[in-house]
């Protein structure tokens, strides 16, 4: 590591944090309440508009992109964000983490265990980190070379495609539920059986409501909900995976040892978090819809802050970071995700 003074990043990191958290208030629930009925309204008008592609295609297409920006709406800035407990203090039970359960294949709970705890606990912790390259990519030389690597680009364009999938199904791969055998120092605190079931059953939720419940619904317009919903999820899983990537694996972002991590403190966590990640630059409207994950930097140094506050701090951390010396990825889109794409090639071979 770099000759830095932890204390004092630290201190300043921390000055931040509770300055913002001291602001924290009605302007917040506010903000979240209207992204959760602007969400319900897109969603209604969309599944509307699906019915009506028979009198104009054109209905038909608006219904898919307002269904496709609801299910982002709902993924991104609402429940990927309320599930990191950031509204937990409105005591509202549909805004709290333990109670909500978003519209995607993935059981809230596991996004909890693999997310929330490993994931942002040990970022970028080779052999902590079950995120980094989520066991399908090679995203750096800590991971020895296999023939498979060759094709990953198209492993990467399936992962993207099926995003809600790979990542409902990331902890039984992590835990060789069905396939291979579990790595011994890998201790899972749920067995094999809740892991199962609960993954079969929130599946199930997902493909008879958006596959059968809501085409039936339709009568004789069965096909054109049914491809709706189809197209709808593919736009959602396809922007979700590339912001997530975006934050995380640009050519920018580092990786860290285990053995270097050992008796963390928290300048050197803050240090950890703000290397493995990367910022992606865009007006107002391209943050909400990246659920403000666009301040991915911001997000992994405070994942508990409401994410409408991250355009606020950005500019404080990224001072802190000058102040100290410590590089700070940020880019325009093209710029971060043309660097992901980079990444995914470059190790696709020795």
């Amino acid at each position: 590591m770099k000759n830095i003074n932890f204390d004092q990043l630290a201190s300043d990191l921390d000055s931040i944090k509770m300055d913002t958290l001291s602001k924290v208030g009605q302007q917040d629930a506010n903000y979240i309440r209207s992204v959760v009925r602007k969400q319900r309204v897109c969603e209604w008008s969309g599944r509307i508009l699906l019915m009506l592609g028979f009198i104009q295609p054109l209905l038909w297409v608006a219904g898919v992109l307002l269904l496709a920006l609801a299910k982002v709406l709902d993924n991104m800035e609402i429940g990927h964000n309320v599930m990191h407990g950031q509204y937990d203090w409105m005591n509202d039970k549909q805004l709290n983490s333990q109670h909500f359960e978003w519209d995607i294949a993935c059981d809230g709970q596991s996004w909890h265990r693999v997310h929330n705890f490993e994931h942002h606990t040990y970022t970028n912790i080779i052999g902590k980190d079950r995120d980094f390259g989520y066991g399908l990519l090679r995203l750096s030389d800590d991971f020895k070379w296999r023939f498979k690597n060759v094709w990953q680009f198209f492993t990467y364009i399936n992962l993207s495609v099926l995003f809600q999938w790979g990542v409902s199904y990331h902890e039984l791969a992590a835990e060789r539920v069905f396939i291979g055998k579990k790595k011994e120092n890998r201790e899972g605190g749920v067995s094999h059986a809740t892991l199962k079931q609960r993954f079969f059953s929130k599946g199930a939720r997902q493909l008879i409501k958006d596959y059968a419940v809501f085409p039936l619904l339709a009568g004789p317009l069965f096909l054109w909900v049914l491809a709706g919903n189809l197209v709808a999820n593919l736009i959602r899983n396809l922007w979700t995976s590339t912001i997530i990537f975006c934050g995380h694996f640009t050519e920018d972002t580092e990786t860290f040892k285990q053995e270097d991590c050992i008796n963390e403190s928290q300048g050197q966590w803050y240090y950890r978090q703000v290397l493995g990640s990367s910022n992606i630059k865009g007006p107002n409207w391209f943050h909400v819809l990246t659920g403000h994950l666009s301040c991915q930097i911001e997000h992994h140094l405070f994942p508990d802050m409401p994410s409408s506050r991250y355009q606020e701090v950005a500019p404080q951390v990224q001072a802190v970071m000058q102040k100290h010396g410590i590089d700070y990825h940020t880019g325009g889109f093209f710029k971060q995700y043309g660097s992901v794409l980079k990444r995914i090639i470059r190790y696709s071979f020795k």
